[in-house]
């Protein structure tokens, strides 16, 4: 049976959009396969990590029928990858082989049962849809995702916060030493949810989201949540635990306010970071009536001094900060202006756009 006959970058356009949560070396080697089903005309696509599964749908066309059967997903791509892009690929069954075929390229392939490729079991008790464009999620998740824990032993905080109440979708991440906070107006009404979703969850829907207008449906359950977009089905499990309450940690009434430029302000910082030590990501920032004068140093006794002029006149302030902390936040933005707040030397930095409540940034301060 002909199962798939379509050029070689269509297949691999599908192929990849799925294959992006398979491990290489897995404890369960069925679950570096991909799981290929055939209904009809239809052609069905799984992929699983026992966490995560994702699911899509195509038209690619070959024999009409039903066949079912999973194959190794890397190994299927870097074949295809290796093929020019406007030849056409096939794939056929044979036994119990899949043998694809491209030009005078001919690789057969092993396969194992479809029935042996563990599904996750969906929860039966999704709250109620909601969706929002793919590219507002998508801007939503780029604002905060890098504030992210990587392996922290508090596990829930390596994801992201999702609030959903009556018409406000909100993302929260930290890592304990910073805190970012992004929102967005739905268009529907939905009683209040709360979920994090893991950090490799975040990753996928980053490489999956496109900046298209296209709406992306949400539903969260107790202990999963199911994304479905441009034909795409996608279920993850949700970390579970108690998520910080992130509106005590966002500073109020911080009486100390400067507006300026974020290319500039993001330009001097990169510059400064280039003579801090490796370990000790250090800079000083002293804020004075008129000017922003950014310092570090390093064990060799080097030392970097940058100013800006700024529009300030409030108390002269000088206060430390681990500098990569603020270049993430300004580099995964893409206003013109940024406002920074502050108290003092000891309290926290509260970092905005101007005329703008839907994103906050939070940065503590650090002894240099």
């Amino acid at each position: 049976m002909i199962v798939l006959k379509a050029p070689q970058d269509k297949v691999l356009s599908v192929l990849q959009s799925v294959a992006g949560i398979v491990e290489r070396r897995h404890t369960l080697p069925i679950l570096a396969n991909v799981l290929i089903r055939k209904t009809g005309s239809q052609l069905q696509l799984t992929t699983s990590d026992l966490e995560i599964q994702i699911r899509t749908s195509a038209e690619l066309d070959g024999d009409e029928g039903n066949f079912t059967t999973t194959v190794g997903a890397r190994k299927l791509i870097d074949i295809l990858r290796s093929m020019p892009s406007d030849q056409t690929v096939s794939l056929e069954s044979s036994q119990n082989k899949l043998i694809l075929k491209g030009g005078k390229s001919r690789f057969t392939l092993q396969t194992l049962p479809a029935e042996d490729f563990p599904l996750v079991q969906e929860a039966a008790n999704f709250g109620p849809a909601f969706s929002v464009p793919q590219k507002v999620l998508k801007a939503l998740l780029n604002q905060v995702s890098f504030a992210m824990a990587v392996h922290d032993i508090r596990y829930y905080l390596n994801g992201i916060l999702f609030v959903a109440e009556g018409k406000q979708l909100s993302l929260v991440a930290t890592d304990g030493h910073r805190l970012a906070f992004s929102s967005a107006t739905l268009d529907v009404e939905v009683p209040k949810q709360e979920v994090i979703l893991p950090r490799k969850t975040v990753l996928e829907m980053q490489r999956l989201l496109s900046d298209k207008e296209g709406a992306i449906e949400m539903q969260f359950a107790g202990n999963q949540a199911k994304f479905s977009f441009e034909g795409m089905e996608f279920v993850t499990k949700l970390v579970e635990g108690k998520f910080p309450d992130y509106n005590r940690v966002i500073p109020k009434n911080h009486k100390n306010i400067i507006t300026l430029g974020r290319v500039p302000l993001l330009a001097s910082l990169q510059r400064t970071a280039i003579l801090t030590s490796e370990k000790f990501k250090g800079v000083r920032l002293n804020i004075e009536p008129g000017t922003l004068r950014v310092a570090s140093n390093n064990a060799e006794q080097e030392e970097a001094v940058d100013e800006l002029d700024i529009d300030y006149s409030g108390d002269a302030i000088e206060i430390g900060f681990n500098v990569t902390y603020l270049i993430d936040a300004l580099a995964n933005m893409d206003q013109d202006m940024v406002k920074m707040e502050l108290a003092d030397s000891n309290s926290s930095a509260l970092l905005t756009i101007p005329d703008d409540a839907a994103f906050k940034y939070v940065v503590m301060p650090m002894r240099i």
